[in-house]
Parts: C-alpha cells; structure tokens; sequence
C-alpha cells in the first residue's frame, strides 16, 4: 500500500501494532468541494474535472456508480489505475493511462496538488484542471457533489435524470443507517481482512454480520433501504456486496455467510446491478486480481481463485428501476 511522507514515497503497510491488532482507516486528506455559489474556487464549469479511479476498489466504484446513472460519464472524464498495488501503490500502465500527466503512479498526482502531502494514496480522486489540485478524495464526498452542484453538467437522459439520491426528508435517517453501514461493512471488511489479532478480527466479523442480519431483514421488508426510494445509502452498501462472495468472503475470512445465502441482500445486489449502465462499472476480473495479488501478507503465492460463479444477471424478482 505505502504512503507519502512530506512528499516522499514509502512502500510501508499499515501498523496495528498500536492498535491491538485493529486496522483503522485514516481520514481523506482532501475535502474541498465543488460549488455553485458564485466566486467558489472550484466552480461547476464543463470540461474542468477529472476523475482518477481505481475499478477494483469499493470507494471509488460508488463514483463510478453514480456517473453512469446521473449521467455525468460525459462531464466527468476518468483515468483507472491498474489493479494491482505493488512497492508503489496504485500505478498506471500502458493499458491503464494517465490521461492528464501521463504519470506513472497516483502518488505522483498527489504530490503535484501538495509536494509535502503526507499520508495515503487512494481512490477515488476528483482533479480541477484548471486550478491544477486535487478537490477531494472523500467517496461519500463526491457522491454528494455528483448529486448536487455537478447535476447542472449531467445528461438530460441519464437512467437516474430527475431522481435525488439525498433527498431532505430522509437526510436524517441516510446518514444515521450510512454511518453503520460505513463502519460495519464498507470498513468492517477490511477490519476483519486486515487485523493482525484473533480479538480483532472476530470483533469486526461479528459486528459484520450483525448488520448483514439487519440489513436482510430490512430488505426482506422494504425494496430500498430507506424511504422506498433508491438512495445513496443503497448505493453505498452496493459497490462492497458485489465483492462479497467473490473476495470477501474468502481473502478477508468473511465466511460466516455467503451473501448468496441472504435472500433478500442477494436480490437487492442483483437489482441494483440490472440497473442501465451499472454492468458496465463492473470488473470482476480486476476485483479478483487487485485483492488477490496486492496483499502478500494474507496470499503471499497471490494465487487468483477461478471461482465463485455467480449469475448477477439472473431474476430478482424486485421490481424494475428506481
């Protein structure tokens, strides 16, 4: 994974050692905003934004998400690192270019929005062009400017044109079921893949599967998660079920349940996938390769399973769109 420290390149994993064995995720560094309000430093302006993603990687493929049923895929060009993470972090090769830099690694755009930046490199990353640094690389941050002031530059026959992913009503209760969700699943994974102690790890995967428990008999209920509408919670939770079965499961020991064994959740993964222009964000074969190869600690062989087979196309029974 490595990290910048004032500006330099390190190739050093994560220390838990201070931790108790528990991985904690550090905060996104960037968190400026996209405005519309006159005289704002980041302006919404056709053709001003770039968006660096990775296609294995849960936070940025909720960018991805959202680009392709709000319609921005046009108004916000991307650039996809290549999916493995090796000595110098997320990297760019000849199939997965930098279009802006032509850079070889992320860390390097990183350090042209700030020479001294210190701490992770990650994805996704919202670029101005024109003031030449990095807006933000918060996920749930982006999302919340593609729903917002980047609306404006969306195409008027987007899947998702009309539709408010954060609609006022329903902020409260969003934010609350995202703030469980963030640190039980989308993180919960993660905590449970990456801890180094057998306290920490069974403390993750039980309060994974805790909220798996919930969230089915939520959707066993209701079709959406909250309000009966499709929100950016559902969305949310959708890019870290897709790699359930496939990584999860097995490369982070999350093997209490397969999510194939949820009916509800299963379905709902499904829906959401049949939805237009969501297949098309979807890599399986970069998902397997970035997590399988990327974490010599856990698969040191980076040996790539063949399996699971799973159907994402087949019937959910759910209902059609939003």
């Amino acid at each position: 994974m490595g990290l910048l420290v004032d500006g330099h390149w390190q190739d050093t994993w994560y220390d838990t050692s201070a931790t108790g064995g528990r991985f904690v995720r550090k905060e996104s560094a960037f968190r400026h905003t996209v405005s519309d309000v006159p005289g704002a430093p980041h302006p919404v302006e056709p053709g001003r934004y770039h968006l660096y993603v990775a296609m294995a990687c849960p936070w940025a493929h909720r960018t991805l998400v959202a680009r392709a049923l709000l319609g921005l895929e046009a108004a916000l060009p991307s650039s996809a690192v290549a999916p493995e993470m090796l000595e110098h972090g997320w990297s760019f090769d000849e199939a997965h270019p930098d279009a802006l830099f032509g850079a070889r690694h992320l860390h390097e755009v990183y350090t042209r929005a700030d020479p001294h930046y210190t701490g992770r490199v990650t994805v996704p990353v919202l670029w101005d062009k024109v003031a030449g640094t990095i807006v933000n690389n918060e996920s749930s941050e982006i999302l919340r400017m593609m729903n917002g002031p980047l609306r404006a530059l969306a195409a008027p026959t987007a899947p998702l044109a009309g539709h408010d992913l954060y609609p006022a009503r329903l902020r409260a209760e969003i934010d609350a079921l995202n703030a469980r969700i963030y640190d039980t699943v989308n993180n919960g994974v993660y905590r449970a893949g990456f801890a180094t102690t057998q306290v920490a790890y069974e403390e993750a995967v039980v309060a994974l599967f805790d909220t798996l428990d919930v969230l089915e008999a939520r959707l066993a209920a209701h079709r959406w998660l909250v309000g009966g509408t499709f929100t950016e919670c559902d969305l949310r939770l959708f890019t870290t079920l897709l790699r359930f079965d496939p990584v999860y499961y097995g490369h982070f020991k999350c093997n209490v349940h397969a999510l194939r064994e949820y009916p509800s959740l299963w379905a709902y993964t499904r829906a959401i996938y049949q939805l237009p222009g969501v297949a098309e964000t979807y890599d399986l074969a970069s998902i397997k390769r970035h997590y399988y190869y990327s974490h010599p600690s856990i698969n040191p062989y980076r040996i790539v399973p063949v399996g699971p087979s799973i159907d994402l196309g087949a019937p959910h029974g759910r209902g059609a769109g939003v």
